[in-house]
C-alpha cells in the first residue's frame, strides 16, 4: 500500500518539472551556501538567461530593461505561495447546519493555508470567486503572512539610502511600505485561487482607488492581459465619503478577469427594460418591436451586399415573401438619405423568420420599413444563429457602471441588520450586488467562492437567487477569525470573532429565507459544514522517520495525534485524495469496525469513492466485505492490521474482489 503524504503539493517542484521537461537545457545547480563542515550546499536552480534566450527571437545580450510590476519582497510572495504546508481541516458538526446533507461549506483559517489545502480537492472545480479585500488605507492588517516591517526595513531594500546609510529624499515613498505589505497579502492568494477556476471561469474583485492600479498590474501578470473582461464603477454611496480632501468618493470598482473560456452571462431586464415590450400578440405575449434595417456603422450596401435584398409584402394579408409577387409591395433597406443600406438579416435568417416581420409605411418619408418581433420569454423568438442577435432577449449585457439603491452600502447594512438586528459591519456589500456577479459569472450549479467571506454577504445571495430560481448552486465561504473589538457591538452580543457572525448570519438568513418562501424552498440548501484549520493530524515523526531515536519510538505508539477524531482523519484524507469536501458521508460498522463510507454508491451503478477505516486489529473479514464494495480508494492506519496473516493476505483478498481499488495507509 502507498503511504499518503499528508501535506499540500509543492508547487514549487511542480513548477521546475514543468521547467524542465520543456527547457532541460536551462535545468543547473548552484551553490547557496555552506554547511558547518565547509562543504558547499547545491540545490536545483533555473539558468534565466539560457531561460530568457528560449523565449526570445533575437539574440539576449545580458540585462535589458524589460516592463514588468515588482515591489520589494515579491519573490517572498512568490514563495508564499509556492511553499507546502502540513495542515488540516477539520470538521465541526456542533456549529454547522445539516452537516450530513448539505453541500456548502463554511471553512475558519487564513486565507493563504486554506487555498493551499484547497489545491488538490477543488482544482479547476470553482466556477466563480467573489473576494472584497481589505482595501489598503494604512492601516495595519491582519493577513500580514510574516512581511511585517518597519519603515526603516522597507526604506533599505527599497534602495533608498546612500552607501553611508543616509536617507536620499526625506519621507519619499512615506505611503510605500503599505503598498507592498497589501501586496505581498495579496498576490500570493490569487496565484493559488487562479489555479481553483475552471477554464470557463472568472474572479470579481472589489476594490477602491488606493490600490485598484496596482490590483489590475497583479491580476494581468496572474491571469493574463488576455483574460481582463472589464472594470466596473459601482456608486455604492450616493452621499459620497469624507475619506478625501478635495472629493467625495461614491464609488468603488469591480475587477473582472476570466480564467480562458469566461463568457459573461447577461443581467437581469431592469424595470424599464421589461416595460419596453409594450406589444401583445394574439396569444397575450408581451413584444417589442425593432427595425429590420441595420442602423449604424456599418449600415451601408458595401458593408455586407448579401444583406442587402427586396423583401416583398401582401398589404392585403399582412404576409411577406423573398420571392417576388404580382401586386406585392418591393420594400428595400433605404438609409435615411435614400441611399442603398442593408438588412440586419441575411436571406435565411428572413426566411425563417417571415412570421414576425411587420412592415409599415411612413407617411414622412413616404418609404416602407419592416421592423420585427422579439418576444419577452425568448422560447418564442424563432432560432438564430445570427452573430448580431442578442443571446438572451430576457437579459441584457452588464455595462461598465452600475448605479441605484438596492446596490448601496446603506443596503447592505440594513439587510445585515435585519437578519442579525445588528450590522456590525461598516461598509457589508448588498445581497443584491452580489446577485449580479452571480447572473455574470455563475450557472445555476456553480461552485462560488468568497476567501474575504466577512459578514457572509455572498453566501446568502447565492442562497437568495437559488430560491428564486430554483438553481442548485454551491458556497464555499473562508475566513480569518479574527477578534472583535471589546467595545464593539458585536463583541458585546456574543460574537467573539467575525467567524461567529458570518456562520449566524447564514444560520439566520436561511431560515429567513425559508420562511418567506415556502411553496419555492423545498430542498432548498440552506446548510453548511463547517471546517477550521488546524495543524496537521499526523506527528512529527510522520513526516519525518529518520529522526526516530530509541527514546521516541519507546513514546511513539501511534504516529496520529491523541486528540484528532476518526472523522477529522477522514477529512484529511478527503483532501489528500482530491475528493470534494462537501461529499456525502456515511458511517456504518463492518466487521465490527467503524467504516466511513464517502461519496453515494450502489453496487450495479457507482462504486464508493472512498471507504476509510480507522480502528485498530482490522480483521479479514472487514478488508474482504470492504473489498466487495469496489471503492476507488480504501484507507486505513499503519500497522492497524489485526495479525500478520491479514496483513499476508491483504492484498490477495483485493486482488481477488476489487484489483483496482487504490489502496493507501496513514
Amino acid at each position: 500500500m502507498d503511504k499518503l503524504k499528508m501535506h499540500t503539493p509543492n508547487k514549487a517542484d511542480e513548477n521546475f518539472a514543468k521547467l524542465a521537461a520543456l527547457f532541460p537545457n536551462a535545468v543547473t545547480e548552484t551553490i547557496t551556501g555552506y554547511d558547518e563542515n565547509n562543504n558547499p550546499i547545491i540545490e536545483r536552480a533555473i539558468d534565466k538567461d539560457v531561460l530568457m534566450q528560449e523565449i526570445s527571437t533575437a539574440v539576449v545580450d545580458g540585462a535589458e530593461e524589460r516592463y514588468q510590476f515588482t515591489w520589494p519582497d515579491k519573490k517572498k510572495a512568490v514563495l508564499a505561495a509556492n511553499s507546502p504546508i502540513a495542515k488540516t481541516l477539520r470538521p465541526c458538526r456542533a456549529e454547522s447546519v445539516d452537516f450530513d446533507n448539505t453541500e456548502n461549506l463554511y471553512i475558519e483559517g487564513d486565507n493563504l493555508d486554506v487555498l493551499k489545502l484547497l489545491q488538490e480537492t477543488y482544482l479547476g472545480k470553482v466556477k466563480m470567486i467573489y473576494i472584497d479585500p481589505p482595501y489598503n488605507t494604512g492601516n495595519d492588517f491582519v493577513y500580514n503572512d510574516d512581511f511585517a516591517e518597519n519603515t526603516e526595513d522597507y526604506l533599505d531594500r527599497s534602495g533608498q539610502f546612500d552607501e553611508e546609510g543616509n536617507r536620499l529624499v526625506l519621507n519619499t515613498e512615506s505611503n510605500g511600505r503599505f503598498h507592498t505589505d497589501w501586496l505581498n497579502m495579496i498576490y500570493p492568494r490569487l496565484r493559488l485561487a487562479k489555479d481553483l477556476l475552471t477554464d470557463d471561469g472568472v474572479i470579481f474583485i472589489s476594490i477602491d482607488d488606493n490600490e485598484q492600479e496596482n490590483l489590475k498590474k497583479n491580476c494581468d501578470e496572474i491571469f493574463g492581459e488576455a483574460n481582463y473582461i472589464g472594470k466596473i464603477a459601482v456608486v455604492n454611496n450616493l452621499k459620497g465619503r469624507n475619506d478625501k480632501k478635495d472629493i467625495a468618493t461614491c464609488h468603488e470598482y469591480l475587477l473582472i478577469y476570466g480564467k480562458s473560456e469566461f463568457t459573461a452571462g447577461g443581467m437581469p431586464l431592469t424595470d424599464e427594460q421589461r416595460n419596453a415590450f409594450n406589444k401583445v400578440d394574439e396569444k397575450g405575449n408581451a413584444y417589442q418591436l425593432r427595425d429590420l434595417r441595420k442602423r449604424g456603422r456599418p449600415d451601408r450596401r458595401e458593408d455586407r451586399p448579401n444583406m442587402y435584398f427586396p423583401i416583398y409584402y401582401n398589404e392585403t394579408n399582412k404576409e411577406c415573401s423573398l420571392e417576388k409577387k404580382d401586386g406585392w409591395i418591393e420594400i428595400l433597406p433605404l438609409r435615411g438619405d435614400g441611399s442603398d443600406g442593408r438588412w440586419r438579416w441575411g436571406k435565411d435568417r428572413v426566411q425563417a423568420n417571415l412570421s414576425i416581420l411587420e412592415p409599415h409605411y411612413s407617411s414622412i418619408s413616404g418609404k416602407w420599413g419592416i421592423q420585427h418581433r422579439v418576444y419577452l420569454n425568448p422560447s418564442l423568438n424563432p432560432a438564430s444563429d445570427d452573430e448580431e442577435e442578442d443571446n438572451n432577449e430576457r437579459v441584457s449585457k452588464s455595462k461598465s457602471f452600475w448605479m441605484g439603491g438596492e446596490l448601496s452600502s446603506d443596503v447592505g447594512r440594513r439587510q445585515l441588520k435585519d437578519v442579525m438586528g445588528s450590522a456590525y459591519f461598516d461598509y457589508p456589500k448588498s445581497v443584491d450586488f452580489i446577485i449580479n456577479t452571480l447572473h455574470m459569472g455563475a450557472e445555476d450549479d456553480s461552485i462560488i467562492l468568497d476567501f474575504f467571506s466577512g459578514s457572509a454577504t455572498t453566501a446568502h445571495a447565492v442562497m437568495q437567487l437559488n430560491a428564486e430560481d430554483g438553481g442548485k448552486r454551491k458556497f464555499i465561504m473562508v475566513q480569518l477569525p479574527e477578534e472583535t473589538d471589546e467595545k464593539s457591538e458585536a463583541y458585546k452580543a456574543g460574537y467573539k470573532n467575525i467567524c461567529e457572525i458570518g456562520k449566524e448570519r447564514i444560520r439566520r438568513a436561511g431560515a429567513k429565507i425559508k420562511e418567506e418562501n415556502p411553496m419555492t424552498t423545498d430542498g432548498l440548501d440552506t446548510g453548511f459544514r463547517v471546517l477550521k484549520l488546524d495543524s496537521t493530524n499526523m506527528k512529527d515523526v510522520y513526516y519525518n522517520p529518520d529522526e526516530l531515536t530509541i527514546e521516541t519510538l519507546m513514546g511513539t505508539v501511534d504516529n496520529i495525534k491523541e486528540d484528532r477524531t476518526p472523522e477529522d482523519l477522514l477529512f484529511q484524507v478527503m483532501l489528500d485524495l482530491g475528493v470534494l469536501l462537501s461529499s456525502k458521508i456515511e458511517q456504518t460498522v463492518i466487521g465490527g469496525k467503524t467504516v466511513y463510507i464517502v461519496g453515494e454508491y450502489d453496487l450495479e451503478i457507482v462504486h464508493p469513492m472512498i471507504i476509510a477505516c480507522f480502528d485498530e486489529n482490522v480483521t479479514e473479514e472487514t478488508i474482504t466485505a470492504v473489498a466487495k464494495m469496489k471503492p476507488y480508494y480504501f484507507v486505513m492506519r499503519d500497522s492497524s492490521m489485526a495479525g500478520d496473516s491479514v496483513a499476508a493476505n491483504f492484498d490477495q483478498i483485493f486482488e481477488a474482489y476489487s484489483k483496482d481499488t487504490v489502496r493507501k495507509v496513514m
